[in-house]
């Protein structure tokens, strides 16, 4: 998978604000954001599971390619693996999607919060952070399902590999598919990534706009 590009963890917060007892609205937003980190975590950690997979797929498709017809008992078993790992990877991203929606439905409880504060910078900040990550969320639900067609169509090839009279036409015409459901990934992925770059430098500008001094690092 190549979607790499994180949300920006941030330290601990130093609120610059009137002493209040009560957690402000600045905090209470701060709460919500910094829980969107965490339950994205999960969709991190997919990815690195996901990768070694598609490694994996990617060396059996190599082995079938250099292997004659001569083979076909071992192109068989090799397409069946194939297969297996296959389905582990749809098991794997429906994870990371879940992850995403948890954090999607936490995020969006700024969403009101946004409104209460007063207009001005931060509030126009914390409204442009608001739409970008929803876009960045939108996003990522049409790189879910170009994914998981991939995954189809690539079932599909596997299958094809495992009829010994089919034509090589045929398998050019799926390999020919898949190329294209890649290049639909390939930009949704570059997408995804421009708009979690974008989010994170609108969150540092609404932490600003509002007068709340943070440390942060990107991991």
């Amino acid at each position: 998978m190549l979607w790499k590009k994180r949300i920006l963890i941030f330290g601990l917060l130093l609120i610059i604000l009137s002493a209040c007892s009560s957690e402000s609205t600045e905090e209470k937003i701060h709460t919500h954001l910094e829980e969107t980190v965490l339950l994205e975590q999960e969709f991190e950690a997919q990815q690195s599971e996901i990768t070694e997979l598609e490694k994996q797929e990617q060396e059996i498709y190599a082995k079938v390619i250099d292997l004659g017809m001569d083979d076909f008992e071992e192109i068989t078993q090799l397409s069946q693996d194939a297969i297996t790992i296959i389905e582990e990877r749809g098991e794997k991203i429906d994870t990371e999607r879940e992850s995403i929606h948890g954090a999607k439905e936490e995020f969006q409880s700024i969403e009101a919060l946004l409104e209460d504060l007063e207009e001005g910078d931060a509030q126009t900040k914390g409204e442009e952070m608001y739409q970008v990550m929803m876009e960045r969320y939108d996003t990522y639900d049409e790189l879910y399902e170009a994914y998981k067609e991939s995954l189809n169509l690539e079932t599909e090839l596997y299958t094809l590999l495992q009829e010994e009279e089919v034509e090589q036409d045929e398998l050019n015409e799926q390999i020919e598919k898949i190329n294209e459901k890649y290049e639909q990934i390939l930009t949704a992925n570059d997408a995804f990534n421009e708009l979690t770059v974008e989010y994170n430098n609108l969150k540092q500008d609404f932490y600003e706009a509002a007068n709340m001094e943070v440390t942060f690092e990107e991991e």
